[in-house]
C-alpha cells in the first residue's frame, strides 16, 4: 500500500495482485452477508467492520493475508477448525492457495456480533442498575 486508503474500495483497488484482490473482495462480501448493517471502516490502515463496537478486520501483506476477529479467545475456541491456518493471538493468516472458507468466516462474524450485542446488553444492565441506586 503506497497511500492511505480512505475506504475499503480504495484499499482493494490499490492491491496489485488480482488473485489477492478477488479473494479479499469475496471475504468482504461474505462479511457483509452476515453483517449487512455493519459499518465499513478503515482503521489501523486496514479494512474493518464495526457493529456495536469493532467486529472484524482484514489486511493484505507481502506473503499472506490476515483476518482479525478482534477476540483472541475466539481463535483459541476455534483451534480445531483453524488448524490448517497459521494463527497468532489475534490473527488468522491465509493465502490465495489456502483461503478462508466462507462458512468459517460467517461463523466467526456471527460469534463476534453475538459478543458485541451481549457486551452492549451488559453495559445497559449495569447502567440501569447504577441509576436505581
Amino acid at each position: 500500500m503506497n497511500t492511505a486508503a480512505k475506504n475499503i474500495d480504495e484499499y482493494l483497488d490499490e492491491l496489485t495482485d488480482k488473485k489477492v484482490r478477488m479473494m479479499l473482495e469475496n471475504l468482504r462480501k461474505t462479511i457483509k452477508s452476515v453483517a449487512p448493517h455493519a459499518d465499513e471502516v478503515i482503521s489501523y490502515s486496514m479494512p474493518g467492520y464495526k457493529y456495536n463496537g469493532p467486529l472484524v478486520y482484514f489486511a493484505s501483506f507481502k506473503n499472506h493475508c490476515s483476518f482479525f476477529p478482534g477476540n483472541s479467545s475466539l481463535i483459541a475456541k476455534m483451534e480445531k477448525e483453524l488448524k490448517p491456518y497459521r494463527t497468532a493471538k489475534g490473527t488468522i493468516q491465509f493465502t490465495v492457495n489456502q483461503p478462508l472458507p466462507a462458512s468459517l468466516v460467517k461463523k466467526i462474524v456471527r460469534a463476534r456480533i453475538k459478543e458485541n450485542l451481549d457486551r452492549e446488553k451488559m453495559k445497559k444492565l449495569i447502567r440501569s442498575t447504577a441509576k436505581k441506586k
